[in-house]
């Protein structure tokens, strides 16, 4: 923003360069990429709209969620015999290191 410039005046101003923005009320954010999520929660957003392109400012508390691949699920069950909620957790506190997680059920 130009220092020194009273919001109103900075959205009537955007509104004349054909910009236009509005806050979006949600509870949490969550983008999945391949390898994780990321989680952003308590998120403040911002849709901006210029000229027919939407963009999206986020800003908020973040964290990193790892995704599980079922076929990893699947595999630590079948060899430990484990239910599905246990092999979920053994992967996730092995970082999704299979081998790890089925040394440790087999313990």
């Amino acid at each position: 923003m130009l220092p020194n410039m009273d919001p109103k005046q900075m959205q009537r101003l955007m509104k004349q360069m054909g910009i236009n923005s509005r806050e979006i009320a949600a509870k949490k954010v969550v983008i999945e990429t391949g390898e994780n999520n990321i989680i952003i929660t308590d998120p403040q957003i911002v849709e901006i709209n210029m000229q027919g392109q939407k963009s999206f400012q986020i800003s908020g508390n973040v964290s990193v969620q790892e995704q599980l691949n079922n076929e990893d699920v699947k595999l630590i069950i079948e060899q430990t015999g484990v239910t599905e909620e246990e092999a979920v957790a053994a992967l996730k506190e092995s970082n999704g290191d299979i081998a790890a997680a089925i040394l440790k059920l087999k313990k």
